[in-house]
């Protein structure tokens, strides 16, 4: 692994702020950039051949001046090893797209920009995947408001398509992480028949 990294640091020098190795996982933090250069090393290198794109996902920190992370997993099953790309933007700045040298990028780019408002510039469709027509917002990003938004769902009733008002019940859930199996004070359905057999 550190021969690996060694190497990355070598060959890809000004393009990449760091790398991480912590619990036997490797983590390029690349230039947003280079981060065309920094895939393609790592797909077409003989000592990498990173050739499969696991994942591609957004992870959002408000508090940040650069709040977006685009995280890249890949596999190289010539040397199975797996290796995390990280990259730093935000709302305005586009990250390059992948999806010439990995098809199924597409959709995953399309998710982040969905989700997060990630920009990918030179994406072939980049438009929304997941959420309604007209939608306003990015429901992942952390600061996206819980409510005064709209739902739309079919009414088997009326036969037409419904704009309602969102309603979620289960905003503040309490949990008892307690095992039924152990120590519980009440009798699980089916417990009264083992006591009986006592």
């Amino acid at each position: 692994m550190l021969e690996l990294k060694s190497h990355i640091e070598t060959e890809l020098g000004d393009a990449v702020n760091s790398i991480d190795v912590e619990y036997g996982e490797m983590t390029v933090n690349a230039r947003r950039a280079a981060v065309k250069q920094v895939i393609s090393f790592l797909k077409s290198d003989a000592k990498c051949k990173f050739e499969t794109l696991i994942d591609l996902a957004g992870v959002d920190y408000p508090a940040r001046e650069r709040r977006f992370d685009v995280v890249y997993h890949m596999l190289s099953m010539a040397h199975n090893t797996r290796i995390r790309v990280k990259v730093s933007t935000d709302e305005v700045e586009p990250v390059r797209s992948i999806a010439e040298m990995f098809p199924n990028a597409d959709w995953y780019e399309r998710e982040a920009f969905d989700m997060y408002g990630i920009i990918f510039d030179q994406h072939p469709d980049l438009r929304r995947i997941l959420t309604d027509y007209g939608f306003e917002g990015y429901p992942l990003r952390k600061d996206f408001p819980l409510s005064g938004y709209v739902e739309v769902r079919y009414d088997e009733e009326r036969k037409a398509v419904v704009y309602e008002p969102v309603n979620l019940p289960q905003e503040y859930r309490s949990f008892d992480f307690m095992s039924p199996w152990e120590g519980a004070k009440y009798v699980l359905p089916g417990d009264e028949k083992g006591e009986a057999e006592k």
